[in-house]
């Protein structure tokens, strides 16, 4: 018989190694697509993940049952890829570009034909600030306001980020010129 979310968190409370498994079964997919979104690698998200589950763990005594649990889970997992952002930025900046060519399907636009996993390349070819305000804002629901004071930026700055990442994420997204093609 499966155990109920409720059981489990009860059981990682009692620091049953049991409990623990069956928690990190439950929410490791989701949790790492948050970090993955985050990070500028699979290897950094995976130690986002990690450490991500580390303060669930020790902190499961401050969740009180006022929400969902993976509501709770998922803002550790942001806070802690946050922190990674941070650590990195001290660190100096990290930029990968992967440079695959840009061919149009003849069946439609980009956008119809871009698969999870394609977008999620596209998004990763962003310079990490943007990424980072972009996944905020339009994935995780933000406001300027409130990502100005995670990152330690200001509300413009924030704006002004979520403008050029969409800008550029329209132009890694339009079709291929005839010229662009030319040179290839």
């Amino acid at each position: 018989m499966a155990l109920s979310l409720e059981d489990i968190l009860a059981g990682c409370r009692r620091g049953q190694s049991g409990a623990q498994r069956a928690l990190y079964q439950h929410l490791a997919y989701p949790l790492m697509g948050v970090c993955l979104r985050y990070c500028p690698s699979r290897a950094e998200a995976e130690d986002a993940l990690q450490n991500a589950f580390i303060k669930i763990f020790t902190n499961l005594h401050q969740f009180n049952d006022k929400g969902p649990f993976e509501a709770w889970a998922r803002r550790i997992a942001v806070t802690t890829a946050i922190n990674a952002y941070h650590q990195r930025q001290q660190r100096g900046p990290h930029v990968e570009y992967d440079d695959a060519p840009e061919v149009a399907h003849p069946d439609g636009t980009p956008l119809e034909q871009l698969s999870a996993d394609d977008l999620m390349r596209v998004l990763h070819t962003l310079p990490l600030g943007y990424r980072t305000v972009l996944n905020l804002y339009a994935v995780e629901g933000y406001s300027h306001a409130e990502i100005a004071e995670m990152l330690g930026i200001s509300e413009g700055t924030s704006k002004s980020q979520l403008a050029r990442a969409r800008r550029l994420l329209e132009s890694k997204l339009s079709l291929p010129t005839p010229s662009r093609l030319a040179t290839k």
